[in-house]
C-alpha cells in the first residue's frame, strides 16, 4: 500500500471477564491510513490546501476544479504535475500539486481563489456562502439517461465494500464508487476525507474525458451532505446514493439540480429523498404518506424503524 498505510503501536485494552475487577491489556501494530496534506496551486500560485490520503492526487486536483465550478470538460485541463514539497531530510512528499488550466479557468481561479486548508471532514470550508457554492450548478431538468432498477440500487452499498481494499486494512478510509445502471463498477476511491474521495472518482471521469458523468450513479459510504450531491451535480451525476443519512440541505439541493438522492442504504431498504423516476419497479400509486419528520417520536428515535419508515 506504500504511503496509504502507517503502522504504529497501540495499547489494546480488554474489558475484564464477568466476576474479575481488572482489565487487561497488550501492545500491538495496528494499521492507519495515511493523512497529509496537499496544496495545489493554479499557475504557481498557492490555490488551496487539502487534508487527504495520497494517492490518485492528480485526479483529486482535476475533480476539485470541477467541484470549484472552473472546469467542466477535459481540454480545459492543460496539465498536472508535483512541485516543490520536501521534508527535514529533502525527500519529495509529492504533496505540492500545480494545476494548469485554459486561460480564463485560470483567471477565475486566482480571482476566488479560497487560500484556506481544507480538512478531511469538509469540503467547502473557506467558502463564502452557500451562493457561492452553488455558483455553477447545471440547470435541473436536463434529459436523464438513468434508468436503474431498485434491485439493483440496494446492491450497490455490498459492491462498494467488496472493492474497499484500504478500508480493508484500515477501517479508516470513505470511499466513492461510481456505477452504471446495470451495477458495473466503473471506479472506486478511498480517502480519509469522503469529499475526497468523490473528488478523485470526479477528476477520474475528467482525466477519461467521461464528463458529463450522465447515465452514472455514484455510492458512498457515509451520509449525504450538500457538499457531496453539489460535487455530483457539477460532474453530471444522477444518482447519489448514501449509506447514512443525507442532511436537509443536500435534499434540497438534490431537488433543485434534479438528482436522484438516497440515503439509509442497507442491502433490504433504502429511502429514496428526490427524483425516484429514475428508479424502475417503483409503484407510482403508493398511498400518500406523511412527509419525513412528522412520523411518531419512537421512529425518529430508531434508527431501524427510521430507515424502514416510509419517506
Amino acid at each position: 500500500m506504500g504511503r496509504l498505510i502507517q503502522r504504529k503501536r497501540v495499547t489494546r485494552v480488554i474489558r475484564a471477564p464477568e466476576g474479575e475487577d481488572t482489565a487487561s491489556h497488550r501492545t500491538k501494530l495496528d494499521s492507519l491510513a495515511v493523512e497529509e496534506p496537499l496544496e495545489l496551486r493554479v499557475g504557481g500560485e498557492s490555490f488551496s490546501v487539502t487534508m487527504r490520503t495520497p494517492g490518485n492526487d492528480f485526479e483529486l486536483a482535476a475533480g476539485f476544479m470541477v467541484s470549484e465550478g472552473l472546469v467542466a470538460a477535459a481540454e480545459q485541463l492543460r496539465g498536472l504535475r508535483y512541485c516543490s514539497g520536501e521534508d527535514e531530510f529533502g525527500n519529495q512528499t509529492y504533496n505540492v500539486i500545480d494545476v494548469g488550466l485554459d486561460p480564463l479557468a485560470a483567471k477565475a481561479a486566482l480571482s476566488g481563489k479560497r487560500n484556506v486548508t481544507t480538512t478531511s471532514a469538509c469540503g467547502i470550508c473557506g467558502t463564502t456562502s452557500i451562493d457561492a457554492v452553488e455558483k455553477t450548478l447545471p440547470a435541473a431538468g436536463a434529459s436523464s439517461e438513468l434508468r436503474i432498477s431498485a434491485e439493483q440500487l440496494l446492491d450497490l452499498p455490498d459492491a462498494l465494500r467488496d472493492s474497499q481494499a484500504l478500508f480493508s486494512k484500515t477501517g479508516g478510509v470513505h470511499a466513492a464508487g461510481l456505477f452504471s445502471a446495470a451495477g458495473e463498477l466503473l471506479c472506486l476511491r478511498e480517502d480519509v476525507g469522503r469529499h475526497n474521495a468523490v473528488d478523485k472518482v470526479v477528476g477520474w471521469g475528467l482525466m477519461e474525458d467521461r464528463l458529463p458523468l450522465r447515465g452514472t450513479a455514484l455510492q458512498v459510504s457515509g451520509r449525504a451532505s450538500f457538499e457531496l450531491v453539489q460535487k455530483a451535480a457539477l460532474a453530471g451525476v444522477e444518482l447519489l446514493s448514501a449509506v447514512g443519512a443525507p442532511s436537509s440541505l443536500a435534499v434540497d439541493l438534490a431537488d433543485r439540480a434534479g438528482i436522484t438522492l438516497a440515503g439509509f442504504s442497507r442491502g433490504k431498504t433504502i429511502n429514496v429523498y428526490t427524483h425516484p423516476e429514475r428508479i424502475m419497479d417503483l409503484d407510482a400509486e403508493d398511498e400518500a404518506q406523511p412527509p419525513v419528520g412528522q412520523g411518531s417520536a419512537a421512529a425518529a428515535r430508531d434508527p431501524e424503524r427510521r430507515v424502514n419508515a416510509p419517506v
